[in-house]
């Protein structure tokens, strides 16, 4: 039997998109490697989230809920 271990680093950022209605879609947003982020404040280039989700990184996630799908991903990930 093969055993696989899999390293996630992760970095919850937020991508916030503004629709007719409001803002429908605040969550805090996984993104490995977690340096990606980084580099993308510093650079102001747009980073994608395990979900799929593209966007610069401009505010602070810890005030919004975590994507279902990143952590759903995440959580397959270190299962």
């Amino acid at each position: 039997m093969v055993m696989t271990h899999v390293h996630v680093d992760l970095d919850e950022r937020t991508e916030i998109r503004t629709t007719e209605d409001g803002d429908h879609e605040k969550f805090a947003h996984v993104v490995v490697p977690a340096s990606a982020v980084t580099e993308a404040y510093i650079t102001g280039t747009a980073v994608t989230a395990l979900c799929g989700k593209t966007w610069v990184p401009t505010r602070d996630p810890g005030r919004y809920p975590v994507c279902p799908t990143c952590k759903e991903i995440l959580d397959m990930a270190r299962g």
